[in-house]
């Protein structure tokens, strides 16, 4: 009998990594900087920002409540299909848990990346860190589908609608009405959002468009049309690099100046409460907002909702059906539409280097 998630084996979700304690902060930091020339002053100056936080990432534990909640969805639903989970930067990498599902007998695996959006980073940069792991494992290394982005997806939308429903709650009833719906995500090199996606600049589109689809559905559900705008956090890099803007304090204080009472800062740009969000909006924006006498609630991330968990399997199941060779109909908010299950060749070009990369058309094969 074939079951629904034939062709594979288990599940891997692949993540971006972070540290566990003040001990592992430096360390993780040139990990994730490796071979990029960033300096020692630097790397020390952004651990700060995890040292508030006793050096532990928030990133770590949402994944694993991520995970539980996925095996818990998948037995509901009867089926049974391991779960592992991989990081890019800190433990468990990916290379360790592919040696462990070797050693458990697993060929074939499906990757949900936990980045919603087309760009080098979100998207390429994963592949090639996947390569690297699999060239690491060696013969015998499960062989690898990644999932599709996620930000297309109707349960992605409706997970952040909540956030945001639930953000205007917690606003002053007598300014919430009136507040202006702030979409938050990382800036990247302007450069690499203009080569993002196939043809350029996805990652703006695809932001864009998760803002329209999200405020719609609040605006649908509370009755209010809110004004909304796409703004930027967590720059870094030299002053002469030009990133996407505006950045979101700038952004408030503009708000401000146009005498915008109340915000909610929507951060539909992260799958969970990463550092960025901990630190750039829960401490620096709310304290900008505070400053400014903006009225401010953070809406939560997509984390572990329940229509994002079902997201995640949804995704699955339906590249388990392309797999298998079977019609599909996929979920999608519309315009710009799912993006590809195996990435073009030109998809999120690595503008320093060109480094071999899994999950698409120009792969090399497995080792």
């Amino acid at each position: 009998m074939v079951s629904i998630t034939d062709p594979y084996d288990a599940l891997l979700v692949v993540s971006f990594g972070g540290p566990e304690g003040q001990d592992d902060v430096i360390p993780f930091l040139e990990n994730v900087t490796r071979g990029k020339g960033i300096p020692r002053e630097r790397l020390e100056e952004v651990g700060e920002h995890y040292r508030l936080f006793g050096g532990r990432s928030p990133i770590n534990d949402q994944n694993r409540a991520l995970i539980a909640n996925l095996e818990h969805e998948l037995a509901e639903r009867k089926v049974s299909l391991p779960v592992y989970w991989g990081n890019r930067n800190w433990d468990p990498y990916l290379a360790d848990e592919l040696a462990r599902m070797r050693d458990d007998g697993v060929k074939r695996v499906a990757a949900f990346v936990t980045s919603a959006y087309d760009s080098y980073s979100g998207c390429r940069q994963y592949r090639e860190d996947l390569w690297r792991a699999v060239e690491k494992v060696g013969p015998g290394a499960p062989h690898i589908d990644r999932l599709r982005h996620s930000f297309d997806h109707p349960g992605f939308i409706t997970a952040n609608a909540d956030g945001v429903v639930g953000a205007l709650g917690d606003l002053p009833p007598d300014v919430a009405a009136g507040a202006r719906i702030v979409y938050v995500t990382h800036s990247i090199p302007v450069t690499m959002a203009e080569t993002s996606g196939l043809t350029g600049g996805a990652y703006v589109a695809q932001h864009l468009a998760v803002a329209e689809a999200v405020s719609a559905q609040v605006a649908s559900r509370t009755g209010v049309t809110r004004e909304h705008d796409l703004v930027y956090c967590s720059r870094s890099g030299p002053p002469s690099m030009p990133w996407l803007e505006p950045d979101v304090n700038d952004h408030l204080s503009l708000l401000a100046e146009q005498g915008i009472e109340a915000v909610v800062l929507a951060p539909i740009g992260f799958l969970s409460d990463h550092m960025e969000v901990a630190y750039d909006l829960d401490t620096e924006a709310l304290a900008t907002a505070k400053e400014l006498g903006i009225a401010a609630a953070r809406a939560a991330t997509a984390g572990t909702h329940p229509d994002f968990v079902d997201t995640v399997i949804d995704l699955l199941l339906e590249r388990a059906a392309v797999e298998r060779g079977e019609s599909v109909v996929r979920a999608s908010i519309g315009a710009p539409g799912p993006a590809p299950d195996v990435a073009p060749v030109g998809c999120c070009p690595n503008l320093r280097e060109d480094l071999p990369a899994l999950c698409g058309v120009d792969s090399p094969p497995y080792p």
